[in-house]
């Protein structure tokens, strides 16, 4: 299932992880992990934010993703299920 994993990092400690130089090296291992589709950064709510996604193929690996960035970066994470057009077409297909 494509999934958005929209993660909010702590300022103070992802600041920290930049100036060590970890936040590059926990940013690959992410992209290694769930091979994303897209991957996007912005400031949301005053705070570095990333939107990912990826193909999920099981739900299992959602503490695997998560628990680098709750514990590296003291992040809030979101996932939600998402559909690109070609989904949104075969998923209204069903309903005639």
């Amino acid at each position: 299932m494509r999934v958005l994993l929209k993660a909010s990092f702590d300022t103070e400690r992802s600041s920290e992880m930049l100036r060590s130089g970890k936040l590059h090296q926990m940013m690959e291992a992410l992209k290694e992990r769930t091979h994303p589709e897209a991957t996007y950064f912005t400031v949301d709510q005053g705070r570095r934010t990333m939107y990912l996604f990826f193909d999920m193929t099981d739900s299992a690996d959602m503490p695997s993703i998560a628990e680098p960035l709750f514990m590296e970066m003291g992040a809030s994470i979101d996932y939600t299920p998402v559909m690109n057009f070609d989904d949104l077409q075969k998923g209204l297909a069903k309903l005639s």
